[in-house]
């Protein structure tokens, strides 16, 4: 425990630096346990508080600006990784973008204090082409609010963190063995709700090249666009005859979706999950006729296949 408190009173800005810097741009080291410690070095004295919250917003704001600038330049690809490699695929960037539509830019306030949202809604802020300016102005904000809060328990909390630290150092070995195992399940159970989520999602699904010939041959077909608005505005372009409906509005009222024809979801999730969660539901509500687009808007659009602009959607339901 000396040795710890000796590293971070030598070092500790330049670890807590680097550690937020890190944490931002996506690698898994959490943030708070540095901060309440720093917190705590602060109300001994011993550091800077106001020191420590200005490299923390600096830390931020770099990995923030990194994120920021793949959102502006590489929007949905980089949503899509994000989801891909979240334990909750089916929220992870749903759970955003309906937050972002709320709220807006100022999202980023708070969005530092929810799991998942810190590092999908800077992308989300380029995606959207929020000015820089903007940008830089709320996640400071939103940062520094951050950083404060977990400094400032830390702060208000020392003797007793200090107590609890004699604890860990007498009780140690057991501990670590607990909280392993608690990190364990938890991650176990993550795993395991999202392989039975994907399980969910094997519904028969119709291939882009089966649907192109559908639309070529004058077929009678619902195509449904279930993107978020932002994603749609942001792209500009929909499949030919889409009609713009969200996964919100089905799960509200399913009659939204015209049923004299044969209903065509699509989505831009990995693994097509809104459009086959949305085809899921309408199943169970009696509509026997839909499919969801395999591979989404994404591999129409690798195909080469038509596509139309936004606009073509008004007054389509």
């Amino acid at each position: 425990m000396q040795t710890l408190l000796d590293l971070l009173l030598k070092y500790g800005y330049a670890i807590l630096f680097a550690n937020i810097c890190a944490e931002q741009l996506g690698l898994p080291i959490p943030a708070p346990p540095m901060l309440l410690a720093m917190g705590v070095l602060a109300g001994l004295g011993k550091v800077s508080f106001a020191t420590c919250v200005g490299l923390g917003v600096l830390g931020s704001l770099i990995g923030d600006c990194v994120w920021y600038e793949l959102g502006r330049t590489r929007g949905h690809a980089i949503l899509t990784l994000l989801c891909k490699v979240s334990l909750e695929p089916d929220s992870c960037v749903n759970q955003t973008k309906q937050r972002w539509n709320r709220f807006g830019g100022f999202t980023l306030v708070f969005a530092k204090f929810v799991p998942g949202l810190s590092t999908v809604s800077t992308p989300l802020a380029g995606l959207t082409r929020m000015p820089f300016a903007r940008f830089l102005i709320l996640d400071a904000i939103g940062a520094a609010v951050w950083v404060s809060a977990y400094l400032g328990i830390g702060y208000i909390f020392r003797n007793q963190v200090e107590r609890g630290a004699e604890v860990v150092q007498q009780f140690g070995t057991s501990m670590m063995i607990g909280v392993c195992l608690v990190l364990a399940a938890y991650l176990g159970w993550k795993y395991y709700k999202r392989q039975r989520f994907l399980k969910e999602l094997r519904v028969a699904k119709i291939s882009p090249g089966e649907l192109l010939g559908l639309i070529n041959a004058g077929e009678a077909v619902t195509i449904v666009d279930l993107r978020n608005a932002i994603e749609r505005d942001a792209d500009g372009v929909v499949l030919p005859t889409a009609i713009p409906i969200s996964f919100a509005d089905i799960e509200a009222d399913e009659s939204v979706v015209p049923r004299n024809k044969e209903i065509i979801l699509y989505c831009s999730c990995p693994n097509d999950a809104s459009s086959a969660r949305a085809a899921l539901l309408l199943m169970r509500r009696g509509v026997s006729r839909v499919r969801p687009l395999a591979g989404g808007i994404e591999t129409w659009r690798q195909l080469g296949y038509p596509l139309e602009p936004m606009e073509a959607t008004k007054g389509r339901r």
